[in-house]
């Protein structure tokens, strides 16, 4: 994880921030697994401030299409979510996505319009609020502040590991937490959007710049992941604020907003970054920094591309300095820039080595620049000397199993 100074890693995840509680049981509702976790429940003790992205796909969720509808006052107080379908293109699929939340809202007591819902997995399967419903107790027994791991295990589907976090930081001398849960590991391009992702912070903040600092830190974080180039249906991202933290409430973007801000890209890109690490098959992660732009909105898109060339991804895999793969992504990104003045340097935990300068190979040890992409993590190096605008993009390697994983994915 890459550490911020003034924001302390913590225990808690999702359940972090004061108020929010989690759990997550065995529904079976993905076909013939009945051991893994597949419904997952984040609530909150008050009616909290909420803002939401999802997916650009003109294919969207049924979730998706409701949990629009009940964020339109701005509030929520839970969430649901299964794994193993992604309840799109299913005839009844809003059908079941309200009963969802009606179900939810009935165990706890509250509307079923401040019930968020989400799915994932397989698109285009029927899914059946049975098991659902049957186990709906069980679901709220659970709710504990120590369970924010088995909603994170709930909402996984090919992703091999969690991806969980929190930080404590503070304002106006209080204590204030955020940490939140994701799961990502395939059919990843999002765009203004993220895979499933549930944030949650007790600082009290206004419900505008709540939105405004999901929508920036979105743009810097999940929206700089690629695994394979191919966007979700069902992408969400909720952003819940208790307020319990007890600070003065940030109304304007001030010093405190600030802290907020940044506390949130602190946990979202890590998240990110362990989303890229965890594409399917991969077996390195990749990070491209570029330098030098005239925009960030230029370095942006030449660091999206580099990531999400496949060339570029499968030379990694096989820790090939094929450079010339790395020039070609930066050529055809949409952007304006001189190829000629272009550096690149390959790096890891091994050492840095230059591969390209003013758009043109330098010579290299090919054993030197093996070693270095053999690592675990990698960094492509990307100079435009044309400005003093950056950005980082994440991707990982494209691999065997990838093509394995994706070709059985259904059976």
């Amino acid at each position: 994880m890459v550490k911020f100074e003034g924001y302390e890693f913590t225990d808690g995840g999702v359940c972090a921030a004061k108020g929010f509680k989690a759990s997550g049981v065995i529904a079976g509702i993905k076909a013939g697994n009945t051991t893994k976790r597949d419904l997952a429940l984040i609530s909150c003790d008050v009616r909290c401030k909420a803002a939401a992205l999802f997916t650009t796909n003109k294919v969207k969720g049924a979730p998706i299409i409701v949990s629009r509808e009940h964020l339109e006052d701005g509030f929520a107080q839970a969430v649901i979510v299964n794994s193993g379908n992604a309840n799109t293109c299913n005839a009844n699929g809003i059908e079941i996505a309200e009963q969802m939340c009606a179900l939810a809202a009935e165990e706890l007591g509250i509307a079923p319009e401040d019930i968020l819902v989400g799915s994932t997995g397989v698109i285009g399967q029927k899914l059946s609020i049975e098991p659902i419903k049957a186990v709906m107790p069980a679901l709220l027994s659970g709710l504990s502040e120590k369970n924010s791991s088995l909603a994170c295990e709930a909402i996984m589907t090919t992703d091999t590991r969690k991806k969980e976090l929190a930080v404590e930081f503070e304002i106006d001398g209080k204590k204030c937490h955020l940490g939140g849960i994701s799961k990502g590991s395939g059919m990843i391009n999002p765009n203004m959007a993220t895979m499933l992702a549930f944030i949650t912070t007790d600082v009290a903040i206004n419900g505008e710049l709540l939105e405004k600092a999901l929508r920036k830190v979105n743009s810097l974080t999940y929206n700089m992941v690629s695994v394979d180039g191919d966007t979700s249906t069902n992408d969400t991202l909720f952003l819940m604020s208790s307020g319990l933290a007890e600070n003065s409430e940030i109304i304007c973007e001030d010093k405190n907003y600030e802290i907020f801000e940044n506390a949130l890209y602190a946990v979202m890109m890590n998240l990110a970054r362990e989303t890229a690490r965890d594409g399917e098959g991969a077996t390195k992660l990749i990070e491209c920094v570029v330098e030098g732009a005239k925009t960030e909105e230029i370095a942006k898109t030449v660091a999206k591309s580099v990531i999400s060339s496949s060339l570029v991804k499968a030379a990694l895999f096989a820790a090939d300095a094929n450079w010339g793969r790395i020039l070609c992504a930066i050529g055809y990104a949409d952007a304006d820039f001189d190829i000629e003045k272009v550096s690149v340097d390959l790096a890891s935990t091994k050492g840095t080595i230059p591969v390209c300068r003013n758009g043109a190979g330098v010579d290299f040890s090919e054993e030197t620049a093996k070693e270095i992409l053999s690592e675990e993590e990698i960094k492509i190096l990307v100079d435009l000397h044309d400005g003093n605008e950056s950005a980082i993009a994440w991707g990982c390697d494209l691999t065997f199993d990838y093509v394995k994983i994706n070709a059985e994915y259904r059976t």
